[in-house]
C-alpha cells in the first residue's frame, strides 16, 4: 500500500481563539476505510475540512498524493479537490435539480469553466452517473428533483456524486447521523462496498463507536483537538472508549456558565 494521505502536526485556531485541531498526525493508505470517533466539539468536522482546505489550517502540514494542500494556488486546490470525494452529514445537494445533476456536480472539478457554468458535461460522465445510481437502487429516481426523496435517498445521491469523481479519498463527515438505523445501514454499505471493490481510501466521522467497529479497519479516536487513539478495533477497549468520551459533557456545560 501507498499513503494518499500524510498529515503532520495540523494545528487549527479559530479566529475566536478556539483550538479546534491540537498537532494532528496521520498517515492514510491507498484502500484503507478508517473511522474517526469522538465527542461533539472534539474536531472531527474540522479535520476533514482542513484536508481539502473547506478551511484553512493555522500550522502543519497535509500531503495528498504529493501535493502540498495548504500551499496549493486555486488551480493545483482544484485538481487536488477532484480526487477528494465529500459527503456531508446534511447531503449538500441542489434541492431543485434532478437526481442525476447533483451527481454530475461530482464531475465539475475535470471540466473547464465554461463547461462547468452551462452544465455541458460528457454523454461518459452521464452514463457513469446513472450506472452510479443503478448501482446504489436509485433507477426510480434519476431524473426526480432532490427534494423530493427522502433524507436516506439523499444521502445515496451524496455517495454517487462522490463517487462519480472517481476519488482516491473519499472525506465522510458523520454521514448517518440524520438517518434512521435502516437508512444508515444502507449508506454505510454503499459507502464501504464501494470503496473497498475501487480501493478508495476512505476517512469517516461517526459518532456510533458500534458502527465504526462494524465497518472500519481502523480507528482514530479524537478528544479536544488530539489524537487518543489510533489503531485497530481489536486495541479499542471499553476504557479507552471511556476516555476518549469522558469529561466532553462537563466541559462543555462549564463553558456555557461561564
Amino acid at each position: 500500500m501507498s499513503a494518499v494521505l500524510e498529515i503532520e502536526k495540523l494545528v487549527k485556531r479559530y479566529n475566536d481563539g478556539t483550538l479546534a485541531l491540537n498537532g494532528i498526525n496521520i498517515t492514510i493508505e491507498q484502500g484503507e476505510f478508517v473511522a474517526i470517533i469522538g465527542p461533539s466539539g472534539a474536531g472531527k468536522s474540522t479535520l476533514l475540512r482542513c484536508i481539502n482546505r473547506l478551511v484553512d489550517s493555522t500550522e502543519g502540514h497535509i500531503d495528498f498524493l504529493g501535493d502540498n494542500v495548504e500551499k496549493s494556488d486555486k488551480k493545483a486546490l482544484r485538481h487536488i479537490r477532484a480526487k477528494i470525494g465529500m459527503i456531508f452529514q446534511h447531503y449538500n445537494l441542489v434541492e431543485r435539480a434532478s437526481v442525476l445533476e447533483n451527481v454530475l456536480h461530482g464531475r465539475l472539478g475535470y471540466m473547464n469553466s465554461i463547461s462547468g457554468v452551462f452544465n455541458k458535461y460528457k454523454e461518459e460522465d452521464k452514463k457513469d452517473a446513472i450506472s452510479w445510481l443503478k448501482k446504489l437502487g436509485l433507477e426510480n429516481e434519476i431524473y426526480k428533483r432532490a427534494d423530493e426523496l427522502s433524507g436516506g435517498q439523499k444521502q445515496r445521491v451524496g455517495v454517487c456524486r462522490a463517487l462519480a469523481q472517481n476519488p482516491n479519498l473519499i472525506l465522510a463527515d458523520e454521514p448517518i447521523a440524520s438517518l434512521d438505523p435502516r437508512s444508515s445501514d444502507v449508506v454505510m454499505n454503499s459507502i464501504y462496498t464501494n470503496c473497498k471493490e475501487f480501493n478508495i481510501a476512505c476517512l469517516v466521522n461517526l459518532h456510533q463507536v458500534e458502527i465504526a467497529q462494524q465497518y472500519a479497519t481502523r480507528i482514530i479516536g479524537i478528544k479536544s483537538g488530539e489524537v487518543v487513539f489510533d489503531g485497530k478495533i481489536s486495541e479499542l477497549s471499553s476504557s479507552l472508549i471511556n476516555d476518549i468520551y469522558e469529561g466532553k459533557e462537563e466541559e462543555m456545560e462549564q463553558k456555557a456558565l461561564s
